[in-house]
């Protein structure tokens, strides 16, 4: 499969693979005076990112029907999966978005961490410490003006996916010399089977829109603003310091190479929003590892050997321990794990060091659990995957055919099991 193309010129030394092919060499030769943008949308020094090309254009119109699809789905699911199979009109549509993690951040934006009635010290037993501040304050931000909790969460997922696309898009034109590989990336993204989490009110679409343009202006040397994207990109999620180690990695080889090593300071940025949360939970509990202890009790999230976490999945998916709802997710756990070991490794052929750096870090804080939780969902968060496969889609014609046939159906069972609320039937 091939790989990133060299988006800078630091890059281009470094990472490029021995064996490119000649339009990845001819492309790299381009890059020596900064990224080919191939059909506009990359971001360059000078430029205006705000302007909106063609292509991006194309990017939020497909953005868009995918959210038309899902409306559609959620309105089909609250007529078909009522709570009350007896019941004779549908719920709200809004209902099929109340799920799961979605209480746990309406919690915290309504109540705080540590509501009045709650022991001190506790959370009232929802382990709600486990979940970042970053989306709940914006969730109560934007509450102020959108009075339904539920549709200002919605809403909040809808703007950052927008904004996450066409970052997304963007980086994928910075790497491959294709009009349509901006495109493509985005289209496997938004038709990935865990895609209904980047519609839900959660905190995937919002992380992904600061993550995201972080890492364009990290591949443009713009780091004081990387860095600040990043910081607040750590804020909604830890898979932040996961970034922040990236793009730590991505300075370290541009600093390398042209001896410029004043942004330096600015890499410690990321463990700002880390270190004031930490501080908060101390305040309130005694206890500085209070975010990791409540990951634990409420998700086993203790730490175990890798070898002791595959071994316990793949019990828990084909040992007929759990319900047949739970087996299958166990199983895609061990799938999605799989997809990642392998991204791992082609990011290690091809020497894309920064984004191994990136993929080994998730990997490993989700691989040295109880068992696999959320991989799948985690998934979205690769940017460098989706990047892999419209390289490979673009090599191979046939693939983007076998990519939509396969994850087709299993979209659509994600999504309906999600939004009908029988995540375990």
């Amino acid at each position: 499969m091939p790989f990133l193309i060299a988006g800078s010129r630091e890059a281009a030394s470094v990472s490029a693979p021995p064996s490119a092919p000649r339009e990845q060499l001819s492309s790299r030769r381009g890059a020596a005076s900064g990224p080919r943008s191939h059909g506009s949308g990359a971001l360059s020094r000078g430029s205006l990112p705000y302007r909106l090309s063609a292509a991006d254009r194309e990017v939020l119109w497909l953005y868009l029907l995918t959210r038309i699809g899902i409306g559609a789905t959620a309105y089909c699911a609250r007529w078909l999966f009522p709570a009350d199979s007896k019941a004779r009109a549908a719920g709200s549509v809004l209902v099929p978005f109340e799920r799961w993690d979605w209480s746990h951040f309406l919690h915290i934006a309504r109540d705080g961490y540590f509501p009045e009635q709650a022991a001190p010290g506790h959370s009232g037993g929802d382990s709600r410490e486990a979940f970042f501040p970053g989306f709940p304050l914006l969730l109560r931000a934007v509450h102020t003006v959108v009075p339904s909790w539920t549709a200002a969460g919605l809403l909040i997922s809808f703007v950052a996916g927008a904004v996450a696309v066409l970052a997304l898009a963007r980086i994928a034109r910075l790497y491959l010399p294709h009009a349509e590989a901006g495109h493509r990336a985005v289209l496997f993204l938004l038709l990935s089977p865990c895609a209904i989490f980047l519609a839900a009110g959660y905190s995937e679409a919002l992380f992904l829109a600061l993550a995201l343009p972080a890492w364009l202006l990290a591949q443009r040397q713009h780091w004081p603003c990387a860095a600040l994207l990043t910081a607040l990109a750590t804020a909604v999620r830890v898979s932040g310091l996961f970034l922040a180690a990236a793009i730590a990695v991505q300075f370290v080889l541009s600093a390398r190479a042209h001896r410029n090593w004043r942004p330096l300071p600015w890499l410690a940025l990321p463990a700002v929003p880390l270190g004031l949360y930490t501080w908060y939970l101390h305040a309130h509990t005694g206890d500085w590892m209070a975010w990791k202890h409540a990951q634990e009790r409420g998700w086993y999230r203790n730490f175990h050997s890798p070898w002791e976490a595959w071994t316990n999945t793949w019990h828990a998916a084909f040992a007929h321990a759990q319900t047949t709802g739970y087996a299958f997710m166990f199983q895609a756990e061990l799938v999605a794990m799989l997809v990642g070991l392998v991204l791992l490794g082609l990011l290690i052929r091809r020497r894309r060091w920064a984004e191994a750096t990136y993929i080994g870090l998730n990997l490993w804080a989700l691989g040295t659990s109880y068992w696999y939780m959320s991989i799948p969902r985690a998934t979205l968060l690769w940017w460098p995957l989706w990047i892999a496969l419209a390289a490979w889609s673009l090599r191979a014609p046939r693939f983007k055919t076998v990519y939509l046939c396969l994850a087709a159906p299993l979209t659509t069972v994600f999504a309906l099991t999600f939004l009908s609320g029988r995540w375990a039937g």
